[in-house]
């Protein structure tokens, strides 16, 4: 099965005034179309900057990385930004959702943002209310929704365009144990049933076990 990630030799390193701070210390890692992979470690350890050059969203000092077999390192910034919206759809620990506008708008203007032709696929749209538990919800606003109810249409937004992978960071980072079990399984789902890869990132190794793979960081460095 062909590699959706593929990590090879990534560091970071941040400078602060005259010091060298290296946050990713030669990561190499594989991940195949179709895998749901969690990412674990403790605060520190180097998985959220690793997430955040998976995402294109800032540059390894060092190393290569290809999404979908391209390079985003060797683009403009313009190319960069077009080819994240149309492949990777990101998940966060906080939900960035709009306050004023309800959850199915709030899903559909990833569709905008992206620049994609025509209208929302509402067939789709309608596959993904059902599987996340949406159905009912959507002309709510975010401050009449749960938090689990929030996350939960912060996953249809990041699947509304057909990404070729999923990126979550902490997804459950804000969740209670009710609703963190109920956004894992709804990721797990997604991945299963609709066929996106997941990569997700946590501290947490109880929520990481959700995926097929476990990759331990510590240190900036993966070791296991």
């Amino acid at each position: 099965m062909p590699h959706i990630i593929q990590a090879e030799n990534v560091s970071k390193i941040y400078h602060v005034g005259k010091v060298d701070v290296p946050a990713l210390r030669g990561a190499t890692f594989n991940v195949e179309r179709g895998e749901f992979v969690s990412i674990v470690g403790p605060s520190g350890s180097g998985k959220s900057t690793l997430f955040y050059i998976l995402g294109g969203l800032t540059r390894a000092t060092s190393g290569r990385v290809l999404i979908d077999d391209v390079d985003f390192a060797q683009l403009s910034d313009a190319k960069r930004t077009a080819l994240r919206k149309s492949k990777i759809g990101f998940v966060f620990q906080k939900f960035n959702l709009l306050p004023t506008l309800d959850a199915k708008t709030n899903i559909g203007i990833a569709h905008e943002i992206a620049g994609k032709n025509g209208e929302l696929d509402h067939a789709y749209l309608e596959q993904i209310v059902g599987l996340l538990g949406l159905k009912g919800r959507l002309h709510h606003r975010p401050s009449e929704l749960s938090g689990g109810e929030q996350q939960r249409v912060a996953l249809a937004r990041a699947l509304i365009n057909h990404p070729a992978l999923i990126l979550a960071d902490e997804p459950t980072g804000n969740l209670d144990t009710k609703n963190s079990d109920i956004v894992l399984k709804m990721l797990r789902q997604s991945n299963q049933e609709l066929g996106q890869t997941v990569l997700m990132i946590t501290h947490n190794p109880e929520a990481a076990s959700v995926g097929d793979r476990v990759i331990h960081m510590r240190d900036g460095e993966i070791v296991d």
